[in-house]
């Protein structure tokens, strides 16, 4: 699937309201598909990196394949939060913002690698970095009643927290810790919903997934693809259980700008196992929903980000 030809992530565009929308992680992978579609659909998009040269790459690939489409960059690396701040500034004065898509992450360190703050990197980044992001940015969407999406994963489902510590890592392995990571990012979205409607916002807080989406299924976007290792179990039937990175930006997309979509939902591919397939609400494991563990995280995460989240100030 692919924003050269009509998708459902073209179908919000029609009602002709054009939307300002930030992505994360929008110079690769998930991060690109996902601009390159909210472009097509006819968004301004805040391409928000690390990298300058790699933005001006997408942008030239964007423009490529979407003329017209309306583009800006912002520099935010997630694992330092001074530029998380700085980043949040630096949007403040650049007009409304409608949307935040919490893409931007690192995906299975096999060494242990640490944040500018001394953080583990994968949990530091991909939760921490973004839960400081969305606090500073929550006034923007504010007065837009606007919509912060945050990326889970189906790796979720086989992990806990450290109740002592639910931003450590403790005996290190990447792939554990990827997968901590994305049920803390999960267990922030799904109380982030709660807290707002609790505090009478018209913000909404939604999670969403792209299943087993491979480069080697995508679209060539050559001037975007960052080789990455596939799982060694995927194979010459991979087309049976996976898809592109473009088809799985499809429910990001949607979840970011559907007129259907409610605070608090995590949406997903339809299909088996939800590893590929079209854009629908999907079920989340229980524990993704907990939310004793989910105010343990927020305070260990208030705490170490620095960042308290004001909601009642919001309203």
């Amino acid at each position: 699937m692919s924003a050269d030809a009509a998708t459902p992530a073209d179908r919000p565009a029609t009602d002709g309201r054009q939307r300002t929308v930030v992505v994360t992680g929008a110079s690769a992978g998930l991060g690109y598909q996902a601009a390159e579609q909210l472009a097509a659909a006819g968004h301004r998009v805040v391409l928000a990196t690390r990298n300058p040269e790699r933005a001006a790459a997408a942008e030239r690939s964007i423009r490529q394949h979407v003329p017209g489409a309306a583009l800006d960059h912002l520099h935010l690396d997630l694992a330092d939060l001074a530029s998380v701040r700085a980043a949040a500034t630096e949007l403040a004065d650049r007009g409304p913002v409608h949307a935040v898509l919490n893409n931007a992450g690192v995906v299975g360190s096999r060494a242990r690698q640490s944040t500018a703050q001394g953080h583990e990197l994968q949990t530091g980044t991909n939760h921490l970095g973004h839960f400081a992001w969305t606090g500073l940015v929550l006034p923007l969407l504010q007065a837009t009643g606007g919509r912060v999406v945050h990326l889970g994963s189906i790796s979720h489902r086989w992990v806990t927290l450290d109740r002592r510590d639910p931003l450590g890592a403790g005996r290190y392995n990447g792939y554990r810790q990827y997968a901590r990571s994305k049920l803390a990012v999960m267990l922030f979205g799904f109380e982030l919903a709660q807290r707002l409607a609790d505090a009478g916002s018209a913000v909404t807080s939604v999670v969403a997934h792209p299943g087993l989406a491979l480069d080697a299924l995508t679209p060539p976007r050559p001037e975007v693809t960052v080789a990455r290792e596939e799982p060694a179990w995927i194979g010459a039937g991979q087309r049976w259980v996976a898809q592109g990175k473009d088809a799985g930006a499809v429910p990001l997309v949607h979840a970011t700008t559907g007129d259907d979509v409610r605070s608090g939902e995590y949406w997903g591919p339809d299909g088996w196992f939800q590893l590929r397939g079209g854009a629908a609400v999907v079920p989340a494991e229980p524990r993704a929903h907990d939310r004793g563990e989910a105010a343990r995280l927020w305070a260990a995460s208030e705490a170490a980000s620095g960042v308290a989240f004001a909601l009642d100030a919001l309203v």
